[in-house]
């Protein structure tokens, strides 16, 4: 355990690799290291010897002379030898100086677990402050402050520098976590559940080494196969949104995000603000880098088995193959209502089963055994529906009867699966606790879940995963020509707020977004003569600048087709709006449009994420019906489409009942035109069309209302990348902008 390191070359001179001190070490130093079984310097010292972790270790402690039966150092200093990493677990006060010591020796790694930091409040972040510039003025790399530790459970490694008393074992997973209580509670779970780790990191306050980091040091580690992260805040969303989208390319990124509800969008005036919390805007953010977000660890757990043991599926359509009806119902409840299908099986699929199973089970799907079911059922009727050309996954599902031994069940659906490794099988064993404590640990094994829904789950999250990894691989979003000096001097001359409806009809006509024809009148007068020139049916709206939704207060007419109706009706209009106390500036006249379908754009900004682009179902009830879908900017023109079709009312801008389909590539345009719009004039802060009418011809599709505010871009806006000269070549400028 405290032998001379072996051969391999130093971490620190690996070009590119800049963690591996970290995470590699050669050669370990504990800062703190104690015999006081109740305390952290004695739990991580404890940690690493028992593990075996293959390096040196030097305990460091100027009160003993040798703790856990080895030679104690007063200092980092006094080691004679080289040493890569220092594990700091000495009082707050401490760690400034034991950090400079760390510098002085050439210690390029550090893991500071000691807390009291920001954390604490104003004095702790003055210290934290003082702590960031020593290390990045030294140019080490660091862990925490204010984190559980590390680990690497590589065999060749085994360095096990938590204080957690449950260790990982050896598998391909990469686990990041920012909370170190909870790393706790996942390396539990991992245990339990029989899943391993290539590294674990607990990334506490990240004054330097960040989840940015991890990432790009695990894209390039053959071991690591799929990285997992629970989150509680994104430091450089942008800088992230660069990373996970490469690596999510070549292996899968899984989320676990806290903090799911959010209070700052409880004040938002507009549609799009209203339904963008920041639990929306996260989901949007994560599923244009192709990351896969869980709801929980678990089920974060569940989904990284299959993507560890399983080849990414090419269709969603699923076969399962059970011996019990009940479950397979389950099964199929669980597959359809997450909107996977049901494969069909071929005729010759079904007669291949006949021929060894009896009479009552059922070749359909699911494939109903019966209980009577044998390993050897298993296996052929997996070698049958694996061979069909309209199955893209599989799921086995038993349930054990008193004289079957679920192990050997398990071993045949094992050999099953190779009659075609490029489709997932995962097996729902409904067994005996026991069951699992022999299976634990077997890596040979297909992914093994305790009921069919999260297995359903699972194979959702990895069909979807699927899909983006398949998506055409596109470098920017297209640009439009477009009038910007006329936006400019629009948005120069109104000031910030609400813009009034004129100008924000001519920003929208400006950037190529089809209007209604339209016109602002100061009284009924002239507004006759505007509904004149464009020609009725029109349609009247007030225009008080103080008011956020007009048809609210009655300040809409509809379908107004003569000059009286149009004289009565804005009579109408000032009653009623100056009775709910919004001074009436005028009257909005546009031409009514006709046929299609109402839909919304909008924009709200976030001050981590930036633009938030929205579309959706409109008109008056969007708030009601929630069928939206939304996209951080910068938008792809695949992003876009699917933003469009991803909505739950697309059937009807396809075309029901005779209806003529939506001109759909015109609304796809607009997102982009409009993420095109606040990328250049990022003022605009908050922005609806709604109602837009979607119809089939282009010519009759046209914005009916908007909303535009703007507000300054400098006031939470975040940092577009990591454009500024960082002290510390390597690291993320994830916590500073």
């Amino acid at each position: 355990m405290n032998d001379q390191p072996t051969d391999h070359p130093a971490p620190s001179s690996i070009p590119g690799r800049p963690l591996d001190p970290i995470l590699s070490p050669r050669s370990i130093a504990v800062v703190g290291a104690s015999r006081g079984r109740k305390s952290l310097g004695y739990a991580v010292l404890h940690n690493l010897v028992t593990h075996e972790f293959d390096g040196a270790i030097y305990p460091v402690n100027p009160k003993a002379r040798v703790v856990h039966s080895l030679r104690c150092y007063p200092s980092v200093t006094a080691i004679p030898d080289s040493v890569d990493l220092a594990i700091v677990l000495v009082p707050r006060d401490h760690v400034l100086p034991v950090v400079a010591n760390c510098a002085a020796a050439g210690i390029r790694g550090l893991v500071v677990i000691t807390a009291g930091f920001r954390e604490t409040g104003p004095e702790g972040a003055a210290l934290e402050a003082k702590l960031r510039s020593l290390v990045r003025k030294a140019r080490i790399r660091m862990i925490g402050p204010n984190c559980m530790g590390v680990l690497n459970a590589d065999p060749d490694v085994s360095m096990v520098a938590t204080f957690a008393p449950t260790p990982a074992h050896s598998g391909s997973i990469g686990f990041i976590s920012q909370s170190g209580a909870l790393g706790v509670a996942i390396l539990n779970m991992a245990e339990s559940l029989g899943i391993g780790f290539t590294q674990f990191v607990s990334v506490g306050n990240k004054i330097d080494v960040s989840g940015n980091d991890l990432l790009e040091h695990w894209e390039h580690d053959e071991a690591t196969r799929v990285i997992a992260m629970y989150l509680e805040s994104f430091g450089n969303p942008r800088r992230f949104t660069q990373i996970a989208k490469r690596i999510s390319r070549r292996k899968p990124i899984l989320v676990v995000k806290s903090g799911r509800t959010a209070e700052g969008a409880l004040a938002a005036s507009s549609h799009t603000g209203a339904l963008a919390g920041a639990d929306v805007t996260i989901s949007a953010f994560l599923d244009q880098c192709g990351v896969i977000r869980a709801n929980t660890v678990e089920e974060l757990f569940d989904v990284a088995q299959v993507l560890d043991r399983c080849p990414i599926p090419t269709g969603d359509r699923v076969a399962v193959v059970t011996n019990a009806g009940g479950p397979g119902i389950m099964a199929t409840d669980a597959l359809v209502g997450r909107g996977l299908r049901m494969a069909r099986l071929a005729p010759t699929t079904r007669d291949a089963l006949r021929t060894f199973l009896p009479p009552e089970a059922s070749t359909a799907n699911p494939v109903d055994m019966i209980a009577s079911a044998t390993g050897l059922s298993y296996r052929r009727a997996l070698d049958a529906v694996l061979a069909d050309a309209g199955v893209d996954m599989v799921m086995a599902i038993h349930v054990t009867p008193m004289p079957t031994d679920p192990n050997s069940i398990l071993d045949e659906i094992m050999a099953g699966t190779r009659t075609d490794p490029s489709k997932p099988v995962i097996s729902v064993m409904m067994a005996a606790e026991e069951f699992y404590d022999h299976i634990q640990w077997r890596s040979d094994l297909v992914p093994v879940f305790r009921f069919p829904e999260s297995a359903a789950l699972a194979l959702d999250r990895i069909y979807r995963y699927g899909v983006w990894r398949r998506r055409p691989l596109e470098d920017a979003a297209p640009t439009f020509e477009v009038d910007d000096a006329r936006v400019t001097r629009l948005l120069e001359t109104t000031g910030s707020g609400y813009l009034p409806p004129e100008a924000v009809f001519e920003i929208l006509e400006a950037y190529g977004i089809p209007t209604a024809p339209w016109g602002i009148a100061s009284d009924a007068g002239e507004a006759g003569r505007i509904a004149g020139r464009i020609g009725f049916p029109v349609v009247v709206k007030a225009v008080a600048s103080a008011m956020v939704h007009k048809s609210d207060v009655g300040g809409v007419a509809v379908d107004i087709r003569t000059s009286d109706e149009l004289e009565a009706a804005c009579d109408s209009i000032r009653f009623r709006v100056e009775k709910a106390g919004h001074p009436l500036e005028g009257f909005l006249v546009q031409k009514l449009g006709r046929g299609g379908h109402e839909v919304i754009f909008g924009l709200s900004f976030d001050p981590r994420f930036g633009p938030l682009l929205m579309f959706g179902i409109g008109g008056k009830y969007v708030e009601v019906l929630r069928d939206v879908r939304f996209g951080v900017t910068p938008i792809t023109r695949t992003e876009a489409r699917e933003m469009i079709r991803g909505i739950r009312g697309i059937r009807l801008l396809e075309g029901v009942r005779g209806d003529k389909p939506a001109d759909l590539d015109l609304l796809e345009e607009i997102v982009l035109r409009l993420a095109q719009l606040v990328e250049r004039h990022p003022s605009i802060i908050e922005l609806d069309i709604n109602p837009f009418l979607a119809a089939a011809d282009r010519g009759a599709a046209m914005a009916l209302d908007g909303r535009i505010r703007v507000g300054d871009p400098s006031v939470g806006r975040p940092s577009p990348g990591d454009n500024h000269p960082n002290p510390n070549p390597g690291a993320s400028d994830e916590n500073h902008h």
